[in-house]
């Protein structure tokens, strides 16, 4: 299963959205330019936009807002792609030299402003004050999760709570308003849009799991990045979490170590201790049952193609090597 089978359905769609990116995208100034093409090129799974496509058409929309939406998403996300990759000093993202790496961070922070404001500037023109207010709120809740994260790093204390809520603010957030307003757009009933959004929360939450295991077992070739990346961080994650509360004193110790000192110099102590505990399977085990509670929030939902691919997606979140 991949990205490109699963949008097959919504394939027009998407490239109306890519349309729509690149005429956003312009700007008199060059190296706004550059840099903002530079990290739509590099890809990813535009999973954000097609939640919107998705959610909208299996609501019945028949309009073209939901083109415009699909890319404000886009560009929120890859504003915090920009902003991310400066905090965390990322050097490697999707294969490719991150842009900091390329351009410095002060462009590639002002280039992130740039992109948040230019989506703003989008979403008034679809006139909308409710999809307005979503996408106020979400922006406002990934901040503060990458504040959270930024106060969590280095601390081997940190509970399952406080790294869900993590989750929920920093990634989850963001799914759950591209869903919601593919159904805002098609003024869909209050029931059906809440069911969108709860599948969009649930599958944000089982996509960045998921993530979480590929930073220690993912092929570097497809994941684009760096084994390990997380752990050099100070980031303290599920599996980590697993492997500290049901190692032995000696493996507990190493991941404890590990998350204080940030760095890779123990590295294969902490993939030996998150082996001998199981704890890939363990988040995994977490990953899928987010995945059925995206999946059973869908039940709103009348039967469809739109709706099938949704079921989809949440199966794709968790199976995916990349």
């Amino acid at each position: 299963m991949s990205p490109e089978s699963l949008y097959a359905l919504i394939a027009d769609d998407m490239k109306a959205v890519d349309a729509v990116v690149r005429l956003r995208l312009h700007s008199d100034v060059v190296l706004v330019r550059q840099v903002a093409e530079y990290i739509i090129a590099g890809g990813g799974k535009r999973m954000r936009p097609a939640l919107v496509v998705l959610a909208a058409n299996a609501t019945g929309y028949a309009g073209s807002h939901h083109h415009e939406l699909a890319a404000v998403v886009e560009f929120i996300h890859t504003a915090t792609l920009l902003h991310d990759d400066v905090v965390d000093e990322s050097t490697l993202r999707r294969g490719r030299d991150t842009a900091n790496a390329l351009f410095g961070n002060a462009a590639s922070v002002l280039v992130g402003d740039f992109l948040y404001s230019r989506s703003f500037q989008m979403m008034v023109g679809v006139g909308s004050m409710r999809i307005m207010e979503v996408l106020a709120e979400a922006t406002n809740v990934i901040a503060e999760g990458e504040v959270l994260q930024l106060m969590n790093c280095r601390n081997p204390d940190i509970t399952v709570d406080d790294y869900r809520r993590v989750i929920q603010y920093k990634t989850a957030k963001l799914f759950e308003a591209s869903a919601r307003i593919g159904a805002i757009v098609s003024n869909a009933e209050q029931s059906i849009e809440q069911g969108l959004a709860d599948y969009g929360a649930h599958l944000g939450t089982a996509f960045q799991l998921v993530d979480d295991v590929l930073d220690y077992s993912g092929d570097e070739a497809e994941t684009g990045k760096h084994l390990g990346d997380d752990l050099a961080e100070g980031k303290t994650t599920m599996p980590l979490i697993h492997a500290m509360t049901h190692g032995n004193a000696e493996q507990s110790q190493n991941v404890r170590q590990a998350i204080e000192g940030g760095g890779r110099e123990l590295f294969v102590e902490v993939i030996a201790a998150i082996r001998a505990t199981g704890a890939l399977e363990a988040t995994l085990r977490v990953a899928t049952e987010e995945s059925a509670a995206a999946k059973a929030a869908l039940s709103v939902l009348p039967a469809s193609r739109y709706k099938l691919s949704l079921i989809e997606f949440a199966d794709f979140a968790v199976a995916r090597a990349y």
